[in-house]
């Protein structure tokens, strides 16, 4: 049997495609347990866990932990998790243990401070994803890894390059704040590990827009004229989920046709959006009063649904990237220029607009084309 390390939150065994159970806070495969689904990094060094387990008598634990047998027995076989009043025994019983425990200790002070040094406003999907990353990453490296161990371990992640890239930006993002001044850690920036880590390749790929006709059915499916708002208000504005979801309405301004929103990095901006979007809304608002909440009487989980709903009933992409996705390729296709397009949608570089666009780009440049032998 043999462990993979996986980008995101799954870790599972490949054993003869068996069939993935969960029992409690673990996931076992054909019997054999597997990733305990925690950001601990004691809880999080179950291989350690399950080897003193095996290593030390239960009754022996019991006696030291003041837990029952049965329970130890359970998590020995894969079907509890680990408590912390358990693993301190095991680290009290066993020498080495002791000494691996003050690491962890230390690593999860070190991921605290970082994450409580990120700047105020940041996402709190880019907080879990720190956490989701680093909880796997420094049982495995530490603080003071060598560059060669920390490629390996980039490396050893079997996942898409895509995945494999975004798991390396927070393991640089951790190490260039741990080895600089303002970390408080006794560490210098010259002995920096990831200083010449080589970054994994992303993928170049044209990514999923709509087209106008498709948003147009889209807005015909759906029957609520919230719904209608929100989809013709996604793709008008090129807002992202978060920006949406706290719109009030003393946002909206109706003669500009702008929208003051708070986006990434707890910045604010402004919005455009269309006389389609404003006819929605418009006609929602008399419908509905949000008092002072926002003014669709949802929230982002609440929205979500209604997209992934409306995805499962049509098959089209229906994720707020796509949409903002759209804005961008629909502005391209009428010939507004990149730079301009990075404004109306707030994004902080151009980069990204090019990526959204490329599928734009190579389809204007199509037109132009003439076969060389025809």
């Amino acid at each position: 049997m043999e462990l993979h390390r996986l980008c995101g939150s799954r870790a599972i065994h490949r054993q003869n495609g068996g069939k993935v159970l969960r029992l409690g806070g673990w996931r076992k495969k054909n019997g054999s347990p597997s990733r305990i689904r925690t950001y601990d990094l004691a809880v999080n060094s179950r291989a350690n866990t399950l080897e003193l387990l095996n290593k030390i008598p239960v009754s022996t634990i019991a006696e030291k932990a003041k837990l029952s047998s049965a329970y130890i027995s359970q998590v020995k076989h894969g079907k509890r998790t680990p408590s912390h009043k358990l693993i301190q025994a095991l680290q009290e019983l066993h020498p080495t243990a002791s000494k691996q425990a003050e690491r962890q200790s230390e690593a999860q002070k070190a991921l605290e401070a970082f994450i409580k040094s990120r700047r105020e406003g940041i996402s709190p999907n880019t907080i879990r994803d720190y956490r989701r990353t680093l909880s796997k990453a420094l049982p495995v490296l530490g603080l003071r890894p060598t560059t060669a161990k920390v490629n390996a371990y980039i490396q050893s992640l079997r996942c898409s390059l895509g995945g494999k890239y975004d798991d390396f930006k927070n393991v640089r993002a951790f190490y260039n704040w741990l080895y600089s001044r303002r970390s408080g850690f006794p560490y210098q920036s010259e002995d920096n590990p990831v200083t010449w880590v080589d970054a994994p390749k992303r993928p170049v790929r044209i990514l999923p827009s709509l087209t106008q006709e498709q948003v147009m059915m889209l807005i015909d499916k759906v029957t609520s004229t919230r719904d209608k708002a929100i989809l013709a208000l996604f793709t008008e504005s090129g807002l992202r989920l978060m920006e949406l979801t706290k719109i009030r309405k003393q946002d909206i301004d109706w003669e500009s046709r702008t929208i003051r929103t708070t986006g990434k990095g707890n910045k604010e901006a402004y919005a455009p959006f269309g006389a389609l979007s404003e006819g929605y809304i418009t006609a929602w608002l008399r419908e509905f009063n949000p008092n002072d909440g926002n003014i669709w009487g949802l929230n982002y989980w609440g929205i979500t649904s209604m997209l992934r709903r409306l995805e499962a009933e049509t098959s089209l992409p229906c994720n707020p990237h796509t949409f903002r996705r759209t804005f961008a390729c629909l502005l391209r296709k009428a010939g507004v220029d990149v730079l301009t397009i990075k404004d109306l949608g707030r994004w902080e570089s151009l980069e990204m607009v090019q990526r959204y666009t490329r599928s734009v780009s190579f389809h204007d440049s199509l037109k132009m084309y003439k076969a060389p032998l025809s």
